[in-house]
């Protein structure tokens, strides 16, 4: 827990040192070859650089911020550009609100909470590494999806596991599953004997 309030301090006191140093300036996306600093300059400036990638990130913080805490209801989403994909997360905030954002990010603890219980409980250590595997697989997926569309991180591609549209990704997903239902099938409880 001690980790994770680190990286989060040093993640901001990064942003807020990169915003101070590249913030004010005025490149021309033209001439820059690099794709790497296109999307750190986008992710510091989306509005200067709406053209140049940052349409996507503005329209789905717009997204966020119309859902409020109950949403619009479902179905009544502004449309933000490929938001099946990457963005998901940014549509259910706004058609469930910031409760729905909340729920879907609980079920997801409580999914990585079962996969840990499971890889603490397996009978060898392969099948606890496996699903191990499976739940760091899992949350750094939520993790890193949910920051880009909350605009903490430059953006990655990465779907939102089980939501985003994507077959090779649920395929993945789905067979990861099966690894480890298949590791939890053979847990034994001891019956107490009262």
């Amino acid at each position: 827990l001690k980790i994770m309030g680190v990286l989060a301090v040093v993640l901001i006191v990064g942003r807020i040192i990169l915003q101070m140093t590249l913030g004010g300036i005025q490149i021309d996306m033209n001439e820059v070859e690099n794709f790497r600093l296109k999307r750190v300059l986008v992710w510091l400036n989306p509005e200067q650089y709406s053209s140049a990638g940052g349409y996507q990130i503005m329209q789905a913080l717009y997204a966020i911020g119309s859902g409020g805490f109950f949403g619009k209801g479902l179905g009544n989403s502004v449309p933000v550009p490929e938001a099946q994909n990457d963005m998901i997360f940014s549509i259910v905030c706004e058609e469930l609100g910031v409760f729905g954002g909340l729920i879907v990010i609980v079920l997801f603890g409580y999914l990585l909470y079962r996969l840990f219980f499971i890889a603490q409980n397996a009978k060898d250590f392969y099948g606890s590494l496996m699903v191990s595997g499976i739940m760091v697989h899992i949350a750094l997926q939520v993790v890193l999806n949910i920051c880009v569309v909350l605009n903490w991180i430059p953006t990655t591609g990465i779907t939102l596991p089980f939501v985003s549209y994507g077959g090779t990704s649920i395929l993945f997903l789905m067979v990861e599953m099966g690894i480890a239902l298949s590791v939890s099938r053979k847990i034994g409880f001891e019956k107490e004997k009262g």
